[in-house]
């Protein structure tokens, strides 16, 4: 299960054209437990998040998953985009989304069997989305948007989901159904590694951080990696100047 697995970072650097987006990341994420990426704006949550996914390629270094590379562990990591982008007026509905998880499995023209139809009817259900799954996407609040994505991931049989902001521009109820579900997770084994803008939630729900801002500036238990001291030295550069004379 994946409480043995450590994603290990070795010396991660990721460029975007001229641009650096990780600036060599040396450090270790535990599996089996919430996991809270903390730092700036264009600090490179989104860029390591994917980099774990292995969809981007590393100008230098490298990560693995026990032994493994992630891109050779497909099933076992789902992603859960930022809903800025996604496109929301794409005609679709909740079902075809979270039968999307079942894709890769497939592979191509093969057709959906019983097996797959059971695997997105429990996705479905887990996330008491069985009363909407019929609705178009455009239609849902926030909450269920994510839902949606989250059932989408568990019909993929993953247990290890990136979630990327998944806290923004939710209310306060769907903020805590969310967090909810997350420590229910916990409980299954899961493993959530998630961008976290909100340093209470962050503070109070995550076990490990790992604090960015291009560079590594703290990683370990929350406590620890999010000091005020390395909040300070990881938000110093990017604070506003109030009331500062010209």
């Amino acid at each position: 299960m994946a409480h043995h697995d450590i994603f290990r970072l070795k010396d991660v650097t990721v460029r975007y054209g001229r641009r650096l987006a990780l600036d060599h990341i040396t450090t270790q994420i535990p599996c089996g437990g919430l996991v809270a990426l903390v730092g700036p704006n264009g600090a490179g949550k989104s860029t390591l998040l994917k980099s774990l996914l292995g969809w981007l390629p590393l100008t230098a270094g490298e990560i693995r998953l026990g032994d493994h590379h992630p891109r050779h562990l497909h099933p076992r990591l789902a992603y859960l985009p930022q809903r800025a982008e996604v496109e929301w007026d794409f005609p679709i509905t909740v079902r075809e989304v979270v039968a999307q998880g079942r894709w890769p499995s497939l592979g191509y023209f093969r057709r959906f069997t019983e097996t797959e139809n059971r695997k997105v009817e429990e996705a479905l259900h887990e996330l008491d989305l069985v009363a909407i799954q019929h609705e178009q996407i455009r239609r849902l609040s926030g909450g269920q948007q994510q839902r949606m994505f989250l059932a989408r991931s568990v019909a993929q049989g993953a247990d290890i989901f990136l979630l990327d902001e998944p806290f923004n521009s939710l209310d306060l109820a769907a903020r805590a159904d969310l967090l909810h579900l997350l420590q229910r997770w916990l409980g299954q084994g899961r493993t959530v590694i998630a961008a976290v803008h909100d340093l209470a939630i962050a503070r109070s729900h995550f076990s490990h951080a790992v604090l960015l801002d291009t560079r590594l500036i703290a990683a370990g238990p929350t406590a620890e990696a999010l000091s005020d001291a390395n909040i300070d030295l990881a938000f110093r550069s990017h604070m506003p100047v109030l009331g500062a004379r010209p």
